[in-house]
């Protein structure tokens, strides 16, 4: 019974709500572009002529936002090179290259490198968010994996003087987040879009200038342990 008056409580609150609206009327797939354009607006981070790499990418919002940065026309083509990569199917975004898989794996590796052709990305973006179990510590644990996998996908695809952006959560191991991120990255900044939903522990971390790129934090990942 309380999960049926949640439930409802939550598609009452998306149905009215201004962003998702928003997101219909310009065709967004996801209300998740406002949190971009808020953050992209506020810190200048994408420009016409960079390599961006969409990181957990479906259904496609981040990218689209993106891509209207690098161009401004539907189907006009881009100046620049839009990568979104995900475990989940994407539907078609003008100019953006897909990739599903595992970035982890070596058939997504091929393809992310054959697109880059030697080029390293000036900006990665990360809305990735684990399947969460309902356990404080465990749901922690994964998210903190998920943002230590993007920084060591950003020391190796990404110049020195890009940028990372990550999605948080306040209530999951944050501390320990914002601490990787200051020995990875020369400058850190925590950003809480008004797109975010006030209730919502969600709070998007930006690092600038990698400390040591080219360097994995990892020996090894357990991926058996996750559900990612």
């Amino acid at each position: 019974m309380a999960k049926n008056k949640l439930n409802k409580n939550w598609l009452h609150d998306h149905i009215n709500d201004p962003y998702v609206k928003l997101a219909q009327k310009e065709g967004y797939r996801a209300r998740a572009a406002y949190k971009l354009k808020e953050i992209d607006e506020s810190e200048k981070l994408i420009k016409p002529g960079q390599v961006i790499v969409d990181l957990g990418s479906t259904p496609g919002s981040w990218s689209q936002y993106a891509r209207k940065k690098l161009s401004g026309q539907e189907g006009g083509g881009i100046s620049g090179t839009i990568i979104g990569l995900d475990m989940l199917p994407m539907d078609p975004v003008a100019d953006v290259q897909f990739i599903l898989g595992d970035f982890r794996d070596a058939r997504p590796l091929r393809e992310l490198h054959a697109i880059l052709a030697g080029r390293k990305a000036d900006l990665v973006l990360s809305d990735m968010a684990p399947n969460l179990s309902g356990i404080p510590t465990a749901d922690a644990a994964r998210m903190e994996h998920l943002i230590d996998l993007a920084i060591e996908f950003s020391q190796l695809h990404m110049k020195p003087s890009g940028a990372l952006l990550v999605k948080c959560f306040k209530d999951m191991g944050f501390s320990q987040v914002v601490e990787k991120f200051r020995a990875e990255f020369k400058t850190v900044k925590q950003v809480k879009p008004k797109a975010s939903r006030d209730k919502s522990s969600e709070i998007f971390l930006l690092g600038r200038g990698l400390k040591n790129p080219g360097v994995k934090i990892h020996a090894e990942d357990d991926e058996s342990t996750l559900d990612i």
